[in-house]
């Protein structure tokens, strides 16, 4: 898996549950940068296979190749943006983006907009002030070379998932599901497949369900977006389980990562 980070700070207060607002306003600006199609409809059009838009927010039962990532409780609209494989390399169209969203679209129902952000690039400041920095995109590939037994995995956005159907919830949860769930990502962004001989245990776990509400433009009804938080200690990992989790954090696990769910910290117990 190829990827590229950004991460943006503002001076618009956030509200509870930012993930449905930034990505449902990064869309339209978005599209107004790469839309080369004159009737500016996805529906029959002409360029939509090479479209960045069209790949973001228009294909269905999929991935896709990049998510937000919100830090819990900020009192800002403060967030990173992971750019997976070819739309790592496509970096100045999410930009540009990102600046006409906040200088010109503005968010949420107010369409609040500002002057006052910041685009950070490994750790480099590249946009301030109404100007973008010269500066050379850093793509990286996932690599691994530590290991722990032991491990305590927290949930810091719902991990949302479905098992036998059904919504998966915080007392049905199994060591299985959370790396099931990654090899999906696995399998989708890096094309490769591996089975699990043995999964970790776990032997403590502090969980609870967390249900968030955003109105769909698409479909004009209030969807609940829900899921588990809170964390659990898992015991022994080997290093393609270890290495799965680290995988993870990058990759966002579970559904609707786009919104920012599925966010993971893994600590080293040993």
């Amino acid at each position: 898996m190829d990827y590229t980070t950004f991460f943006i700070t503002s001076d618009i207060k956030a509200p509870k549950f930012m993930g449905s607002m930034v990505r449902g306003a990064l869309g339209p600006a978005l599209k107004e940068v790469v839309c080369i199609n004159p009737s500016f409809k996805c529906e029959n059009c002409f360029a939509k296979n090479n479209c960045l838009f069209y790949e973001f927010y228009e294909t269905k039962s999929t991935f896709h190749n990049f998510r937000l990532d919100f830090l819990p409780n900020s009192p800002y609209v403060n967030f990173a943006l992971y750019l997976f494989n070819d739309a790592a390399n496509k970096s100045p169209y999410i930009l540009s983006a990102i600046e006409k969203l906040f200088r010109k679209k503005g968010l949420g129902k107010e369409r609040v907009t500002t002057q006052n952000f910041k685009i950070y690039h490994e750790n480099r400041l590249i946009y301030e002030n109404k100007e973008f920095k010269k500066f050379s995109p850093v793509i990286k590939k996932f690599e691994n070379s530590s290991f722990s037994p032991v491990v305590k995995l927290t949930f810091q956005t719902q991990f949302r998932a479905k098992k036998q159907g059904k919504l998966l919830t915080a007392l049905k949860l199994e060591s299985k599901d959370i790396f099931l769930s990654i090899l999906q990502k696995q399998k989708f962004y890096s094309q490769k497949e591996e089975k699990i001989e043995t999964f970790p245990q776990i032997v403590s776990k502090n969980l609870f369900m967390v249900d968030v509400g955003r109105y769909s433009n698409r479909q004009k009804t209030k969807m609940q977006i829900g899921g588990i938080m809170g964390e659990v200690i898992l015991n022994n990992l080997t290093p393609q389980t270890y290495r799965l989790l680290q995988y993870g954090q990058i990759s966002g696990i579970g559904k609707l990562n786009t919104f920012g769910l599925g966010k993971i910290k893994v600590e080293d117990l040993i």
